[in-house]
């Protein structure tokens, strides 16, 4: 992964939009790549409202299966100190993160 430390702080923004199970794995990953001060978005943060859904709620099977990663995703980014975070409760969400640290 030479990638990734030859390019730390070099961009302003990125955007995911990927396989979910692997978004914390993409966060400490990026993290590093943006600079101070820039953006990185996960998409479909809400995943079709599940994370809020009550554990019986009649969910699709593969939007029941990613919805723990989606919550474990929710939860890194609040308690991570190196950003402050916004959720758009656009879509499926999105979540941006500026990097402070």
């Amino acid at each position: 992964m030479q990638f990734l430390g030859k390019h730390n702080g070099s961009f302003d923004f990125i955007f995911v939009d990927a396989d979910k199970d692997n978004y914390i794995n993409y966060h400490k990953r990026l993290i590093d790549l943006v600079r101070i001060g820039g953006l990185i978005g996960y998409d479909n943060t809400l995943w079709n409202g599940a994370v809020v859904a009550p554990p019986d709620a009649p969910l699709r099977k593969y939007v029941r299966y990613y919805k723990d990663f989606v919550l474990e995703l929710n939860k890194a980014l609040a308690a991570d100190p190196r950003i402050e975070i916004c959720q758009l409760p656009v879509g499926d969400g999105i979540t941006l993160c500026r990097r402070i640290s």
